[in-house]
């Protein structure tokens, strides 16, 4: 599946190819030279899993081709996903490169042959992707079958409601304008490693990394870290459960509706090396007021 692109700026291979089939989760990103400006912007499906309950859940990310130029989109006419949108809580903050599995969209157990689309106008240029549950595109996010790795445990609140895996957890929070508002977040891991040769490489460090970024909002958010250092609380080596902390603050240049993003990634890197595990995403809602 190629998404449909404005005027003559096909892309072949696709973006979509990333991690469609579990077996098969190598990817091909699109031959188009790299701008620091006016490129477009794709949305990514990474592919779908089954939920307990019966439905089924559809993971997407996206491709900034742009190197420098952070793309506000609000839902709308150039953000929109259907049918059932146009918001169906894409980001409308688009920080540039690849960005994995920035969310979900849960969809009925009957959803059956059905398919969304993403739509996103950006720099004059018009890209529209499928999602569907083609039996090729099903992923495992929550477990790496050859060593059993698991994704990062996330709470907000040491004692409080974890989340795991790409759909995460979400909390709301109220802050000021011009007043940093606190982010504190408690990790943990099974520290389990896959290499092809089985041996751990060297300097790996602790085996979580945590980003923040802005995901919605009318304005400007300044972290005072966007990637903070986990503070050890216990493990920390290859294969020994960790459990850690890391702090931050975000500040708020106008009033409004905000939504932050926190992802943790384990050993196996961004978007799980292309095989969609094992990665937490978190989100913070956040009503500024003035």
């Amino acid at each position: 599946m190629i998404p449909k692109l404005s005027g003559a700026h096909w892309i072949a291979p696709l973006i979509l190819a990333a991690a469609f089939c579990a077996a098969s989760a190598a990817q091909t990103l699109p031959f188009e030279p790299a701008h620091e400006s006016g490129a477009s912007v794709t949305g990514a499906f990474e592919g779908w899993f089954k939920n307990p309950d019966g439905s089924f859940s559809l993971l997407l990310g996206y491709f900034n081709r742009n190197t420098k130029q952070v793309i506000d989109l609000p839902v709308g006419p150039n953000n929109r996903i259907e049918p059932g949108g146009p918001d169906r809580g894409q980001p409308t903050h688009f920080l540039v490169g690849r960005q994995w599995g920035m969310f979900t969209i849960n969809v009925p157990a009957d959803f059956g042959k059905n398919k969304l689309m993403w739509t996103i106008a950006a720099n004059g240029q018009t890209t529209v992707i499928p999602a569907g549950l083609n039996p090729d595109y099903e992923i495992s996010p929550f477990i790496e079958a050859a060593v059993g790795n698991t994704p990062p445990v996330l709470r907000f609140e040491e004692n409080g409601p974890s989340g795991q895996g790409p759909p995460g957890i979400t909390v709301d929070r109220t802050a000021k304008v011009g007043s940093p508002l606190n982010l504190t977040i408690w990790v943990e891991d099974d520290a389990k490693l896959t290499t092809s040769s089985g041996a751990p490489p060297r300097n790996l460090g602790l085996p979580v990394t945590v980003r923040w970024s802005k995901y919605r909002g009318p304005a400007a958010v300044r972290f005072a870290n966007e990637q903070p250092q986990l503070e050890k609380l216990t493990g920390g080596n290859p294969g020994e459960p960790f459990a850690g902390k890391a702090t931050t603050t975000a500040t708020f240049s106008l009033a409004g509706d905000y939504v932050l993003h926190v992802v943790l990634n384990d050993y196996s890197g961004d978007g799980g090396g292309g095989f969609q595990c094992c990665w937490t995403s978190g989100k913070v809602n956040v009503k500024v007021e003035p």
